[in-house]
């Protein structure tokens, strides 16, 4: 199992960002009104790092909210000093950026590299550049292609953020956004469905029934295969949906669409239970199963309040029973029946995406 990784998240909304996207309120999202400066970055790095316990475990600077690599040259080097002199001393191990696609060229990838960036993630949002010019993105698809090439071509780990659920856009174009991304190649990838946030031109067009966001479960379904289409070429989701702050928990800047703290673990429980039914019909389970699984998936499986228990039970009629164990399998009547849900990954999207995959 890998080690935890400590992240310090340093928030810059809007700097670097004079596109004001449709869906974006950057001030909200990241509950932060105020310019960041060099001091309040150096004792912001130093408040987490004194949270961290003192061991080996990965840390890492992450620049997040606005588009990093737009800043003016000078501030922009005046923060990657400040995370390279933690790297150099040995305080953390990685510095991490976010920027738009559109925002990246050789002469600011050369910075970075003096710099010692490791991980620079885009926001491509959308593949489709229908629903890109919708919403008001301010760059096209052949923008992140090529700055996905450029960033990889450089060496540096490349990350996607989607986000599926965008005005005029569709589960057919979330889906085939993330077939186009995976091509790319990027090392991880983040999927954000669309929020409705307060202040912003999406909140216009969904008070004037324009747009309509996707609900949890819209949402849920849809992240479940980008998940399954992501895992399957081995690039790691790191993250589903919005990062909770304090307004967005409570809502308060929140006007509609799926919001969840833990919509991650809807996804992955949604995947099982599509799992689980598959081998309810290949099996003909009936009454009664004991599932043996290592205790961290238990829950996982049972779904968000049991969810899925009471779901097989209502539509089959199946008591689902759990048993903390090393192994992975069904127990029914004499048989073991395997639990794999990697195969079934594997499996499920060999058959629905196919071709579309290479």
């Amino acid at each position: 199992m890998s080690k935890k990784e400590y992240i310090i998240p340093i928030f810059i909304p809007f700097l670097g960002c004079p596109h004001d996207c449709a869906f974006c309120n950057q001030v909200k999202i990241t509950n932060y009104k105020d310019i960041i400066n060099k001091e309040n970055t150096i004792k912001q790095i130093d408040q987490y790092l004194s949270y961290f316990p003192k061991n080996e475990n990965p840390k890492e600077i992450a620049f997040f909210g606005g588009s990093f690599t737009g800043l003016d040259t000078k501030v922009m080097i005046s923060y990657l000093e400040i995370a390279l002199s933690y790297k150099k001393k040995g305080i953390i191990d990685r510095i991490r950026l976010s920027t738009r696609p559109d925002y990246i060229n050789n002469s600011i990838l050369n910075i970075l590299k003096e710099y010692e960036v490791d991980v620079i993630e885009l926001g491509i949002q959308s593949l489709d550049d229908k629903v890109l010019e919708a919403n008001e993105r301010g760059h096209s698809k052949n923008d992140s292609l090529k700055a996905s090439k450029l960033i990889k071509d450089y060496g540096f780990k490349l990350g996607h953020q989607i986000m599926p659920g965008l005005y005029k856009d569709s589960f057919e174009k979330s889906i085939q956004t993330g077939l186009e991304s995976i091509k790319m190649k990027p090392d991880m990838v983040r999927i954000y469905p669309t929020l409705v946030i307060k202040d912003t031109k999406l909140e216009k067009l969904y008070d004037n029934n324009l747009y309509k966001p996707l609900t949890l479960d819209e949402a849920i379904d849809l992240s479940s295969r980008l998940y399954m289409i992501y895992t399957y070429k081995n690039i790691p989701v790191i993250r589903i949906g919005l990062q909770p702050t304090e307004n967005i928990n409570d809502k308060e800047d929140v006007v509609a669409g799926p919001f969840h703290p833990s919509i991650r673990q809807l996804v992955e429980s949604n995947i099982h239970k599509i799992y689980l039914e598959d081998l309810i019909e290949k099996y003909d389970l009936k009454e009664k199963i004991k599932i043996h699984v290592p205790n961290r998936l238990i829950s996982i499986i049972a779904g968000n309040k049991k969810s899925n228990k009471d779901y097989f039970y209502e539509n089959y009629g199946l008591i689902i029973n759990f048993e903390n164990s090393d192994g992975k399998f069904i127990e029914y009547k004499d048989e073991k029946i395997s639990y794999n849900i990697d195969e079934f990954i594997k499996n499920f999207v060999e058959k629905t995406y196919g071709g579309d995959l290479y």
